[in-house]
């Protein structure tokens, strides 16, 4: 198996983006990571996409968005697993410059969700659950991490400040990044007073709607080295599955595909989760973030939100996560988002994260989710 590298990066504003389609969005960032790369051939591309179908009524995206960026007739293909699509789409990139196959692929990811209705974006966020038996019944994916945020407080202690705090931190850190869709920090007395969503969630636990899109470009570790200019490498890939339906979990508290995940790459890496210096991850909503600190063995069960309050997880604690703003403050443009956390971990590995830069940052973790944790993958960046 081939060494893989990351030679470009592309990434633009995110919001709602009423002026834009998917296709000019999704363009715009892979010429700006192409450009970043300095290559204009690929021999492939993968994009991760959610729901274009329900969101935006188009299909049929590899054919669509190669043929938009000017790339046929290289092979372009969809791919989907919910949340954590943009997260695939890196690792089928990875696995085909592992492989052999291709030496220059593009990954992207893209989503455009505010074209329509609430109600039809709940929908088609929806279909990440289980339709049959939690779907059908009025579960939202806010009710089903309020259920886990409850049985976290019940049996931890985990608190309501600590849950706000998570907001808190990861809106300083995004105030902090031009290309955020909310660049703006919140208060712990704002986040306890917005409107309560389901309890004990409130909006500003929870990640927004959002239109986006982002890119890299991968390559052989040979080629990246001739090329005599900056990159990074990827050095472990993990992916894992779990039940669908939160009801079928041994533990409401515990997110096992993302501890799968996360030993699987750490293993392909050769690393502990102590080597690390920054985490990217897949903070939906505040009790999200706590879980998944503790499935990756950053501090023990349950100890997820005393990390956040005594500042383990800042931009200068012990464990750095979500120096971007997260999904929080960043947005969260569902099959955008797992390429976007491999975006900033490449830029702060290669110094270029400005006013929330990680001092000493050699090594990153990426860790994107689907639904409450149905699929999870995990990947692991060291600067060369």
């Amino acid at each position: 198996m081939r060494d893989v590298a990351v030679i470009g990066v592309g990434m633009t504003k995110w919001g709602e983006l009423w002026e834009k389609s998917l296709r000019t969005i999704f363009t715009e960032t892979a010429l700006l990571a192409l450009d970043d790369a300095g290559v204009d051939t690929i021999d492939s591309m993968v994009v991760g996409c959610m729901s274009s179908g329900l969101f935006v009524g188009q299909e049929h995206l590899g054919s669509l968005l190669s043929d938009y960026l000017g790339k046929n007739p290289a092979p372009a293909a969809r791919v989907e697993s919910a949340c954590s699509s943009g997260g695939l789409a890196l690792r089928q990139g990875f696995i085909e410059v592992a492989s052999g196959l291709s030496d220059v692929v593009l990954v992207g990811g893209v989503e455009k969700m505010t074209d329509v209705t609430g109600c039809e974006a709940t929908y088609a966020l929806g279909t990440a659950a289980d339709q049959e038996y939690e779907g059908y019944h009025g579960l939202t994916f806010p009710a089903l991490y309020a259920m886990m945020a409850v049985a976290h407080m019940h049996k931890y202690g985990t608190t309501r400040e600590q849950l706000a705090q998570v907001a808190v931190k990861n809106h300083l850190n995004g105030s902090k990044n031009p290309l955020a869709q909310f660049p703006f920090k919140v208060s712990m007395e704002a986040v306890l007073s917005s409107v309560l969503v389901a309890d004990p969630l409130r909006i500003l636990d929870c990640s927004p709607i959002t239109d986006g899109a982002a890119a890299l470009v991968l390559c052989s570790l040979e080629t990246a080295r001739k090329r005599k200019k900056p990159f990074v490498r990827i050095v472990g890939s993990g992916q894992a599955s779990d039940t669908i339906a939160l009801s079928s979990r041994k533990d409401f508290c515990w997110i096992e595909s993302t501890q799968i995940a996360a030993q699987k790459a750490l293993s392909m890496a050769g690393r502990k989760v102590e080597d690390i210096q920054l985490f990217e991850v897949h903070d939906c909503f505040t009790i999200a973030e706590i879980m998944i600190t503790e499935a990756l063995g950053l501090v023990k069960k349950g100890r997820g939100g005393k990390a956040v309050e005594d500042g383990l997880t800042a931009i200068g604690g012990k464990f750095p996560v979500n120096p971007s703003g997260g999904l929080k403050a960043k947005g969260h443009p569902v099959g955008a988002t797992g390429v976007a956390q491999a975006i900033e971990v490449v830029k702060q590995l290669r110094g270029e994260a400005g006013e929330r830069q990680v001092k000493g940052a050699k090594r990153g973790l990426t860790q994107n989710m689907g639904g409450t944790g149905g699929s999870s993958v995990v990947h692991i960046f060291e600067a060369d």
